[in-house]
């Protein structure tokens, strides 16, 4: 789950052929199952995510080994988590939620197997045990830990969404987020109802991938650098950071509708699943504090912006959210005592077009 592409180097799996990226450990190695995300703070008590794993690409080229056809892959989100609800806001946005099915799982983590600590993303057993999350229509896998498993019987890393999954090849194609917006803008233009909305225009390219690095340097992952930092000097860095980075971007929407001008890209959708769980969870869960987004003018209208494009609102499920964070990070809020606010509607009207579209 991590902001950029990066070079792919290959290696095989028993019966699978997926990609590493080129900063993962290598096959000789273990790669240490963490039980928690605390589990992945350094001894300086700052928090380190790790890199993604599955790293293949589905390609429009028939030939290919994950060619783009419609109805063969699914995707695997949690409403909750910001990295899968920006691949479900590209699903919308692009026209391809009838061409590439989906499946949300519950929101809390809940044990994965019966013999170890391990917590994550859990199925409902039914669709009317949880609204919003349904069974796993395809293996009928108890949790996403269990789709890894079927796809690498030696894989011990983290068991995260999104996962978009190959039906023909029963595998993982990719659990990086970055590279499934990527498929999504391009690769399935032959089958997407709306083809012609291009996120990553090449004339701005350069300009989108400088913004998601910093954005995903300073915000994205940076309101998770404040909330899982064990020490007052690594926290103390990412809030600092943080601030000045949302003053970055609200000093930029002052004078253009987005990011990266006045068409909306893939840059904004990846800061708008952070600014949209902000206010609800990153200012308390994370202490995230010093200022609200509602108190950001700019910000503040651009989020309700992109929320009002067609398609994103149905890609938050608030619920989800609030009951992910407070209660899945009992090492956080122990007592799973849900905030009852602010509630804020996005819906509302927005001056953002006063720049010109």
């Amino acid at each position: 789950m991590i902001s950029r592409s990066l070079s792919h180097t290959a290696f095989h799996l028993p019966s699978k052929n997926l990609f590493i990226n080129n900063r993962s450990p290598s096959l000789n190695q273990t790669i240490r199952m963490a039980k928690s995300l605390v589990d992945e703070t350094t001894a300086s008590g700052a928090y380190n995510r790790p890199p993604s794993i599955f790293r293949n690409f589905v390609s429009r080229d028939p030939t290919s080994q994950f060619p783009a056809e419609s109805e063969r892959y699914h995707l695997y989100v949690s409403y909750a988590c910001p990295w899968a609800s920006r691949c479900l806001a590209y699903l919308k946005l692009k026209g391809l939620d009838k061409a590439i099915s989906f499946t949300s799982v519950k929101p809390i983590w809940e044990k994965t197997k019966a013999g170890d600590e391990h917590t994550g993303w859990i199925f409902p057993v039914s669709s009317a045990e949880e609204p919003g999350a349904e069974p796993d229509p395809l293996n009928g896998a108890k949790s996403i830990r269990a789709l890894y498993e079927i796809a690498s019987s030696n894989y011990s890393g983290r068991f995260t969404v999104p996962v978009l999954w190959d039906k023909k090849q029963k595998t993982i194609v990719s659990n990086e987020s970055s590279d499934i917006l990527r498929m999504f803008n391009s690769e399935f233009n032959d089958i997407a109802e709306n083809p012609a909305l291009d996120l990553y225009p090449k004339p701005l390219q350069a300009q989108i991938d400088e913004v998601n690095e910093w954005v995903y340097d300073g915000i994205n992952n940076g309101v998770y650098k404040c909330g899982f930092a064990i020490k007052q000097g690594p926290y103390n860095e990412a809030v600092t950071k943080l601030y000045q980075t949302l003053d970055k971007c609200e000093e930029i929407l002052s004078k253009q509708r987005y990011l990266c001008g006045n068409t909306v890209t893939e840059a904004d959708i990846r800061l708008f699943v952070t600014l949209i769980r902000f206010d609800e969870v990153y200012v308390v869960h994370f202490k995230c504090n010093k200022k609200l987004i509602r108190e950001y003018p700019n910000l503040f209208n651009y989020t309700k912006d992109i929320f009002q494009l067609s398609g994103i609102s149905s890609t938050v499920n608030m619920e989800h959210i609030k009951r992910h964070y407070y209660g899945s990070h009992p090492f956080i809020n122990p007592s799973g005592v849900i905030p009852i606010g602010p509630g804020t509607d996005y819906s509302t009207p927005h001056d953002r077009d006063r720049f010109s579209s």
